[in-house]
């Protein structure tokens, strides 16, 4: 089994990159995800914050969640009506 010995953010890149104890790299391209699944500025903001705060739970949201589930659970907001 691979075993993950790193998982950053790769500002040359736009990638979140995982890499195994065999010399395998999986490259996530955030921006290609964001435009598949954020459908607006609250969604990308969250995506952004995982991206630079937390890479390998976003790397686990992108490969073993659905993110657009994800994304409507925490970025719910209401708008102010006159």
């Amino acid at each position: 089994m691979k075993k993950l010995i790193s998982c950053e953010f790769s500002m040359d890149s736009a990638c979140v990159e995982l890499v195994y104890d065999n010399g395998s790299m999986i490259p996530i391209d955030c921006t290609a995800v964001e435009n598949e699944v954020a459908d607006n500025l609250y969604q990308r903001s969250e995506l952004d914050y995982l991206i630079y705060n937390d890479p390998l739970a976003y790397a686990e949201l992108i490969l073993n969640v659905d993110p657009q589930v994800y994304l409507k659970a925490v970025t719910e907001y209401e708008t102010v009506e006159d």
